[in-house]
């Protein structure tokens, strides 16, 4: 496959720049213009952050996104869909108020806000997998699906599970309903080693499934009747209790979380976006989050989400580790296994190389790139 095109810029502004200028810049050199969007509606994928999170990426970008779609004559919306764990996503009305108190309004933004799969996450349409080897149809938000041309704008940032949160995690995590995140995370149920667990019940508050009760000495014990393996007790639990038994967990939610972002871009218009700035360590789905683990690098675009996300990983990769941040906090431990890769000594159970390797396989797109400065 011929490599494709990348565009970037630093975000360096001198003055009478300003970033937003660069993005709509970026967005126009990349190809945003020759879609036909007249009298079609745009979604625009992008995550509202938790509540408590401040590393999303401001409603300002989102304004610069819509505006270029309505110029171009389409009816652009902002969307996301319904999370699985218990927090301030977890159903149409929260993940709204949310979207709201973070800036997400059509006020700041120039565009309505639509939850992908409705009011309990249920609203979804089975799509079919092109050359699915893990999934064979993916269970997408329904007003995703609906949208005649889809973009996705993305926080590009390291994460505990996937190893960094990019475009395709954006597309195929993000635009799975409720069920289909369930069936993306189902290959990695949890287990409890009780000599660690302290009996503290965070595992259990963090529980969306009411999964986690506790024997009578006060151990965590796991429904897995209930549990829907999405991992969220594993980062709640500070004393390493609580564990994936299965060693290729991460790499099987890589490449099935592949296969759904494959099935939501297929046979319609397409165009990708990411910044790659507050590399925050984790997703951006936690309530809090810690300080970013490498500088700000730049913006991103592409019609190859394959490509989009391989250059922002090589930018990464080629950056030096902040102070104070828990790569650096790593990479300094007496005894450290160095992997002389910023994202998995940050994370050490991840395995980001096979979201790339899954795309490209199911020909979503391609690793090759050319990078071109705007």
């Amino acid at each position: 496959m011929e490599a494709s095109k990348v565009y970037y810029t630093d975000f360096r502004c001198p003055v009478g720049t300003s970033l937003l200028e660069k993005l709509r810049r970026v967005c126009i050199a990349a190809g945003i213009k020759d879609i036909d969007m007249d009298g079609r509606f745009v979604a625009i994928k992008m995550h509202f952050g938790e509540l408590g999170n401040l590393a999303f990426l401001r409603p300002n970008y989102a304004k610069v996104v819509a505006d270029l779609c309505k110029e171009q004559g389409g009816m652009p919306f902002l969307t996301d869909c319904n999370t699985l764990y218990p927090g301030s996503r977890k159903n149409a009305l929260e993940h709204l108020s949310c979207a709201q108190l973070n800036g997400f309004w059509p006020m700041t933004t120039g565009c309505q806000v639509i939850i992908g799969d409705g009011l309990r996450g249920t609203d979804e349409v089975e799509v079919p997998v092109p050359n699915g080897e893990y999934c064979k149809t993916a269970k997408i938000g329904r007003a995703i699906m609906d949208a005649d041309v889809f973009i996705s704008l993305t926080h590009f940032k390291g994460h505990e599970s996937t190893g960094f949160g990019g475009a395709l995690k954006n597309i195929g995590m993000g635009c799975g309903s409720r069920a289909g995140k369930m069936e993306q995370h189902a290959a990695g149920k949890p287990a409890v080693q009780e000599g660690l667990c302290r009996g503290c019940h965070r595992c259990a508050k963090e529980c969306g499934s009411d999964a986690i009760t506790y024997n009578a000495e006060n151990k965590a014990v796991i429904d897995y009747d209930k549990c829907k393996g999405c991992g969220r007790c594993i980062g709640a639990c500070s004393f390493d209790a609580i564990y994936s038994p299965n060693d290729c967990a991460n790499e099987l939610l890589d490449r099935k979380m592949a296969e759904y972002a494959a099935a939501v871009c297929h046979d319609r218009p397409c165009f990708h976006i990411s910044l790659v700035q507050d590399i925050s360590p984790n997703c951006d789905c936690h309530g809090e989050n810690d300080a970013p683990i490498l500088p700000d690098i730049g913006i991103f675009a592409s019609f190859d989400p394959v490509a989009l996300d391989q250059a922002c990983v090589d930018a990464c990769l080629n950056a030096a580790p902040l102070p104070n941040s828990q790569l650096s906090t790593n990479l300094a431990k007496p005894g450290w296994n160095c992997y002389h890769d910023n994202f998995k000594d940050s994370n050490p159970n991840i395995e980001w190389k096979a979201t790339l390797e899954q795309a490209e396989k199911v020909g979503m797109g391609t690793r090759q790139y050319v990078l071109k400065k705007v």
